[in-house]
């Protein structure tokens, strides 16, 4: 290939906005000089390529405009320590169908034992599976702080795109901080909007009963659980808290060394 055409297949690629093209060009001719490859098994090679980095770039991209707080995954959670829960109800819940389905997931629990891990990994296996689902992540606290700041700037409208836009909204701790009515009624509207249109995936140390007390209402209560258990698996984990262990094993840990 001459320096002249190589030029001008990377000029053209950069202004169809192909960078990685431009960029590997030589090494896609080698490529195919090596593997002695026909006109289209060459093209065939270039757009995949191009592809899979166009992917990748989206993927991590959406990963940094998901705000999570880490990206582990469920082969880094331990299920042996909650013995009581399915591994197999959690993973697959992994998939694409609950968000096919704009349906929920409600992960239940006392504090420390892996909801928002569980719940952080199940956001990120539906962002690897690269199929353009975005993801975003809020403690309830911060949503409810957010809306009512907007709310009183008069852009409620506004920044409520931020919790509608993406495919899974994922929403910590609630009912960890009681709220208003003013405050509840703001994740109703955040509720009632995405029903049916979108994904959710929240954790809470509350019972469903006990969302009338934590939302300071009871009728908003359960208007907001209505929607949300229309189509929702819901999974409970009651076991021993993560945290305290290793709390608890470094505690020994000390001892012993003293």
């Amino acid at each position: 290939m001459s320096e002249l055409v190589s030029t001008r297949i990377r000029t053209t690629a950069g202004k169809l906005g192909l960078p990685h093209l431009a960029e590997a060009l030589n090494q896609y001719a080698r490529r195919a000089d090596e593997a002695k490859m026909g006109y289209l098994d060459f093209l065939d090679l270039v757009l995949s390529e191009e592809l899979a980095v166009r992917d990748d770039r989206r993927f991590r991209q959406g990963l940094r405009l998901s705000k999570l707080p880490h990206h582990k995954t469920l082969e880094d959670y331990d299920f042996s320590f909650q013995p009581d829960l399915d591994p197999r109800k959690v993973k697959d819940l992994a998939t694409l169908s609950f968000v096919e389905a704009k349906a929920n997931t409600a992960l239940l629990g006392p504090p420390g034992v892996g909801k928002t891990h569980i719940a952080v990994a199940l956001a990120l296996a539906v962002a690897a599976c690269r199929a353009g689902y975005s993801i975003y992540f809020t403690s309830l606290d911060d949503m409810v702080r957010n809306l009512t700041a907007a709310e009183a700037a008069g852009r409620l409208t506004s920044k409520l795109g931020t919790y509608l836009r993406p495919s899974v909204l994922v929403v910590d701790e609630v009912g960890y901080q009681p709220l208003e009515r003013t405050q509840a009624n703001l994740v109703f509207q955040v509720i009632s909007k995405r029903y049916e249109k979108g994904s959710i995936i929240l954790t809470s140390n509350k019972t469903f009963s006990e969302w009338g007390q934590a939302f300071g209402d009871e009728v908003l209560a359960t208007a907001i659980l209505d929607r949300l258990l229309h189509h929702c698996d819901v999974i409970s984990i009651n076991g021993p808290s993560y945290r305290l262990k290793n709390r608890l094993a470094a505690i020994e840990r000390d001892t012993q060394v003293a």
